[in-house]
């Protein structure tokens, strides 16, 4: 499936932007123009059955071959949050960018010990308020706030119940394909500890953002930017 994509800059250098479940592009709308000027030309997504993509079957083999199918290979930087960066980690190998960050990951995401359940995530949506996502997030800027009761607004919540019952491909990479950073929140609900020692171990750098919650770059833009220097 060709997904809808949205653009900053006209640099040089491209980098690829994959959001997380019940988003879309519009998150990345402080580091979208961020990397803009740091001389990159920025493409970041809509995965099928959120924003304006199209709605469809929802597996993660799904949302890499779409990432394929839509964005350019040898880009120097993709960075994938959340169900981003288990797409980004399944098309990484097809893509091919120079560098790939994998922020607070969810590659544990469908496992029920893990705290999973696709209800809750769909009851949330169907609930949510300003007030209830400031409660939630209280570092947000309002304005992405907004952006939050929006991409609900247009997200397919089918999305969250085709995640049920596939603990079989939660599993950690075996290795980075390419020089690979995985960004943490702290603590990451996601990746333990334990998880975040064999990360190294396989050769990830593993970086975490002081007391930033699930969405960092939201939470604490500028602890975003800095714990990728090196990165971007």
């Amino acid at each position: 499936m060709k997904l809808n994509t949205r653009e900053w800059g006209s640099g040089d250098r491209i980098a690829l932007l994959v959001h997380g479940i019940m988003s879309d592009s519009r998150t990345w709308r402080r580091v979208g123009p961020a990397l803009a000027e740091r001389g990159y030309r920025v493409i970041a997504v809509d995965l099928r059955g959120h924003g304006a993509s199209g709605r469809g079957e929802y597996t993660p083999a799904l949302y890499a071959d779409d990432l394929v199918e839509t964005l350019p290979q040898g880009a120097e930087l993709a960075i994938g949050h959340s169900l981003g960066g288990l797409t980004l980690s399944r098309a990484v190998d097809r893509l091919r960018p120079a560098r790939a960050v994998y922020s607070d990951p969810a590659w544990r995401f469908v496992q029920r010990d893990r705290g999973f359940d696709p209800a809750m995530f769909v009851d949330f949506a169907a609930q949510a308020t300003a007030e209830t996502i400031t409660a939630m997030n209280p570092r947000w800027e309002q304005a992405d706030v907004q952006v939050e009761l929006e991409t609900l607004a247009v997200w397919d919540s089918a999305t969250a119940l085709a995640l049920s019952g596939r603990e079989a491909e939660a599993e950690l990479p075996d290795k980075p394909v390419v020089p690979s950073l995985v960004q943490l929140a702290d603590p990451s609900f996601l990746i333990g500890p334990e998880d975040a020692r064999t990360l190294r171990d396989r050769g990830f750098e593993v970086r975490t953002v002081a007391g930033a919650g699930h969405t960092v770059h939201r939470d604490d833009f500028d602890g975003f930017l800095s714990s990728l220097e090196g990165w971007i």
